[in-house]
């Protein structure tokens, strides 16, 4: 008696699947996404298995002829996914043998689905990954030319959300832009070690056919084949790397919607957003709502618990590969199109930012922002630093108690707590005199802020002339 089962697999069996674990064990429903990248990586494989005298010439045209009648298939969204095929590859391998024949049957000489499947997430991330490489470049574009507008823009600069010294929103927003020159930094790194083939690796053990792997790699663009076929199938540092790239990535982007959402607020009010990044109330008709930022902001819980999903699952797997690799996709597909939809939304809407700099200022002419450069003042003048402290506290003190802010008080009532203050001492109480004097490399002065901003187009342009 026979029994109607997989036909790529079903040899053994005696019975077909149950209808329900059919459907809970299938993947296509997600991993047809990696169609293409799959179709690319057996026409790769096709043609070195040529090469090598598995197939002949003939045979390696009519499966690269029907592959390719397939993509145009899958890109027209006329092609007739499967459950019972259970995964992508089963389902593109099927719908050749019915285009070709028996020749289709052959494609998978000398492979496993193991080292297939690993292969097409390699592609499909490092695609990936270049799109988002032009996004963060773009991000970090906009970033460096508002800062080099923004130079002699003064704000408060803050500790523990009080404020502490008066800065320039120029150097502010380049501070953002090193933050994201590290998650550039990362990703590039990252998709070094994306970029090996695990193509060839077969099922776990390698195959008994002539296969060239250098060949197949040359063809896929890959640096080299992997050099364990254990590792090769069951590896997915690549995607782990990459979420954990995506997770500082999105930690840093949150810090910056954290500050857009306050600068936004009538409490601060120091920038404006374009109407085309806010959203509406329902009901209260006054409110311009911050949502892209505020939406960034939660979206990176989304991708943390990505990374942790990912690294739950490898972490009691024994080699090779084993089923539970299959839960690797959804986590790693949302977690690209997550940054690509956040990176897209702060690099269009970074550029449009508007300063209200007659705020800024006047936020930062309050909480005594000065006091520090008073101190700084006292020391050159001989005092020692814990003095000039306590001095310049019970400056502060006196201030509160008065309603005023240093500068505005007279050289008498300063030099009421030391006679080592002087009528120079106003040169550096003033907003433009404390952001002035920090004028060393990484320090906020105009001058400095406008040499860091030209450094910053340097090394972006640099890196990207660069291949990735």
């Amino acid at each position: 008696m026979t029994h109607s089962t997989n036909q790529s697999w079903g040899g053994r069996f005696s019975e077909p699947t149950d209808a329900f674990v059919e459907r809970f064990t299938a993947s296509v429903n997600f991993d047809q996404r990696l169609a293409l990248h799959d179709i690319r990586g057996s026409i790769a494989h096709a043609t070195m298995l040529a090469r090598v005298g598995v197939l002949s010439d003939a045979e390696r045209d009519s499966i690269i002829s029907g592959l390719e009648d397939i993509a145009k298939e899958i890109d027209a969204g006329d092609f007739p996914w499967s459950i019972a095929l259970e995964d992508v590859h089963m389902n593109i391998e099927a719908r050749l043998t019915d285009m070709i024949g028996v020749t289709g049957k052959k494609l998978h000489t000398g492979r496993s689905r193991n080292d297939q499947i690993a292969t097409d997430i390699r592609l499909f991330l490092r695609d990936e990954i270049d799109s988002i490489d032009l996004e963060l470049a773009r991000l970090r574009h906009g970033l460096i030319e508002l800062a080099a507008r923004q130079a002699d823009t003064i704000m408060p600069g803050f500790t523990h959300l009080q404020s502490a010294q008066p800065v320039t929103f120029g150097h502010h927003l380049l501070a953002w832009q090193e933050m994201i020159t590290r998650d550039h930094e990362r990703l590039r790194d990252c998709r070094r070690r994306v970029n090996i083939m695990p193509l060839g690796a077969a099922a776990l053990a390698g195959t008994t056919y002539p296969v060239d792997r250098h060949v197949s790699a040359d063809l896929l663009g890959f640096d080299r084949p992997a050099d364990n076929s254990l590792d090769a199938v069951s590896d997915r540092d690549f995607a782990i790397e990459f979420t954990a790239f995506a997770s500082m990535l999105l930690m840093h982007m949150s810090r910056m919607s954290e500050e857009l959402v306050l600068w936004t607020s009538a409490q601060f009010d120091f920038i404006d957003l374009p109407d085309r990044f806010c959203t509406g109330s329902s009901i209260m008709p006054q409110k311009k709502n911050p949502d892209v930022p505020e939406l960034v902001r939660g979206k990176t819980g989304r991708v943390y618990g990505h990374l942790m999903s990912l690294l739950t699952l490898m972490k009691s797997q024994p080699l090779a590969y084993n089923k539970d690799n299959q839960e690797d996709k959804e986590p790693l597909f949302d977690t690209v199109d997550t940054v690509k939809g956040a990176l897209r939304a702060f690099a269009d809407m970074i550029p449009a930012v508007e300063a209200k700099t007659d705020n800024m200022y006047e936020a930062a002419r309050r909480g005594f922002s000065t006091a520090t450069d008073l101190a700084d003042y006292l020391v050159r003048k001989g005092v020692a630093f814990r003095d000039a402290h306590e001095i310049v506290g019970q400056s502060v003190a006196h201030g509160i108690q008065h309603g005023k802010d240093l500068a505005e008080m007279s050289l008498a009532e300063l030099q009421q707590f030391s006679s080592s203050i002087d009528a120079d001492v106003f040169e550096i109480l003033t907003l433009e005199g404390s952001v002035a004097a920090r004028n060393h490399i990484g320090g906020t002065a105009p001058d400095q802020v406008r040499a860091a901003a030209q450094r910053a187009r340097e090394s972006l342009a640099t890196m990207t002339r660069q291949e990735v």
